[in-house]
């Protein structure tokens, strides 16, 4: 006996488009964002307050255009991140109980020595850097590899992550305490 397969569409879904970030408190929804390539879905929750968070990211500095990143801080890592995070506490959410999880950072090319900006590298490191200089840890990744395009879709009740990738599904769970 196989398990149903998970649908893609639900009719709670908040969809989290490119250079976007969703946060919600409401146990019935489903945070979803699609065709991530080097791209970055960072997704947080705190399992206490019943909050989750998804962030689509694009690019992983803002130094680039400082004009952007004040129209749009959820294009960049720098500023993404922590609109993401302070969009989670104003819904409850603790930074000691909250969960990361992410996915996307492939390399644009046929192999990865083509990939002459390696936008999905240099996201995933500054993900990295930041979360580190604040105390917080990644409990599960996807990252890196071809730009095969994933689907990332977070429960918001239960913060269960599930990624989509070519037809394959794959469940994301934190490891350790």
């Amino acid at each position: 006996m196989t398990a149903p397969a998970i649908s893609l569409r639900r009719e709670r879904d908040i969809v989290v488009g490119m250079a976007d970030c969703r946060c919600s408190g409401d146990a019935a929804e489903r945070l979803v964002t699609y065709a991530l390539g080097s791209c970055l879905a960072v997704a947080v929750h705190d399992p206490v307050a019943g909050v989750a968070g998804l962030l689509h990211v694009m690019m992983p500095d803002s130094s680039i255009d400082p004009a952007k990143a004040a129209a749009n801080p959820a294009m960049f890592v720098d500023t993404g991140v922590p609109m993401l995070f302070k969009s989670c506490y104003a819904l409850g959410a603790r930074k000691e109980r909250m969960t990361v999880i992410v996915a996307g950072g492939a390399h644009q090319g046929d192999n990865e020595d083509e990939d002459r900006f390696q936008i999905g590298k240099r996201n995933f490191a500054a993900l990295r850097k930041l979360l580190w200089k604040n105390g917080v840890m990644i409990g599960a990744s996807e990252v890196g590899g071809s730009r095969q395009p994933r689907t990332l879709m977070m429960d918001v009740g239960s913060g269960e992550v599930l990624l989509k990738v070519n037809g394959r599904e794959l469940a994301l769970k934190p490891t350790g305490g």
